[in-house]
């Protein structure tokens, strides 16, 4: 739960550093928060380069209004409310509408490996950054959005989410109980309780499933690949929305009809990594007369009842991804 309690030592750091007009005192007070609004920004734009540029925003929009923080409430809220206008204010200007479609073109993974260290459980609790999670909150419009996330992931009372974003009690209460709706709708079977505790570590049986997975990569094991998905398979590959598939075969007929497994296209390696708390293979293929195996896409699997339920495949061919290697 982010913090509401009183003014402590970080909040008098920072009145401190804000009347001294001292920028370089107020970056060392402020930078501890950094990461955790991070992943806020990216829950609201489920973009991980966007939340790139939104964090800076917000420390940018904290310096401008550093006159008006009186320490009445934690550094962190306060930052956590600025964060949130931010985002809002950004996506009144994006391009994209509220999906209605069966993806979120715009989606990316966010890597495990910049996940606060030392978090608090809410604050990357696996059921709030899985890709699932992500995708289903782009289903409500901003403001119940950033409700949700306020009330039922950050913990905060419907007094402080009202305040932050100018709303009343009333609208605040409302939009949560809309917004707790279009959840249920969109993550059925998953459990819906976002604030109490969770395990962050991966199972024995995802481990071994992402390794058979690249394994049957680097063999060009069609059998095999087919084996390790369930027979209700939802496939997508981002950033193209109109590449979804449902079941295993109809899949992996898919990935061959596209020209995968091919000659030029079936000499492959693969590394296990985490996304967004979840197994990840990231895959690298070797065209013909190329010493080196390029990174070609980034493979994040949901695991249920030891076989891959949901595949949610990300191109990275040409491009640095999420701190991988760009070739092997």
């Amino acid at each position: 739960m982010t913090d509401p309690g009183s003014p402590g030592a970080d909040e008098a750091a920072f009145i401190a550093a804000a009347r001294s007009g001292d920028a370089a005192r107020f970056a060392l007070v402020t930078e501890r928060h950094r990461r955790e609004l991070h992943v806020h920004c990216y829950r609201m734009l489920a973009n991980y380069e966007d939340a790139q540029d939104m964090t800076p925003e917000t420390f940018l929009r904290a310096w401008h209004k550093r006159e008006s923080f009186k320490g009445h409430a934690a550094l962190r809220t306060w930052l956590y409310r600025i964060a949130t206008n931010v985002c809002l204010d950004f996506l009144e200007k994006r391009d994209y509408r509220t999906p209605v479609a069966s993806e979120v073109p715009y989606l990316q993974p966010y890597p495990d490996r910049m996940l606060p260290e030392d978090p608090q459980e809410s604050v990357v609790a696996r059921e709030t950054i899985e890709l699932a999670f992500i995708v289903a909150v782009q289903r409500l419009p901003p403001r119940q959005r950033a409700v949700l996330i306020l009330r039922d992931v950050l913990g905060w009372t419907a007094p402080q989410a009202a305040g932050a974003l100018e709303l009343t009690l009333a609208s605040v209460t409302s939009a949560l109980q809309r917004a707790r709706v279009t959840m249920r709708a969109q993550l059925p079977d998953r459990r819906l309780d976002w604030r109490s505790p969770a395990t962050h570590e991966l199972s024995d049986a995802e481990r071994r499933v992402v390794q058979s997975y690249i394994d049957a990569h680097e063999r060009n094991d069609l059998d095999g690949l087919v084996s390790l998905l369930r027979d209700d398979l939802r496939f997508a590959m981002l950033p193209d929305p109109g590449t979804v598939l449902t079941g295993a075969t109809d899949a992996v007929d898919g990935w061959v009809s596209g020209g995968l497994f091919q000659r030029g296209h079936d000499d492959w390696r693969g590394t296990t990594t985490t996304v967004n708390r979840m197994p990840a293979a990231a895959l690298y293929l070797r065209a013909p007369g190329d010493p080196a195996y390029r990174l070609f896409a980034v493979a994040v699997l949901h695991v249920a009842d030891g076989k891959i339920a949901e595949l949610t495949g990300f191109d990275a061919t040409g491009k640095p991804w999420l701190g991988l290697p760009p070739a092997l």
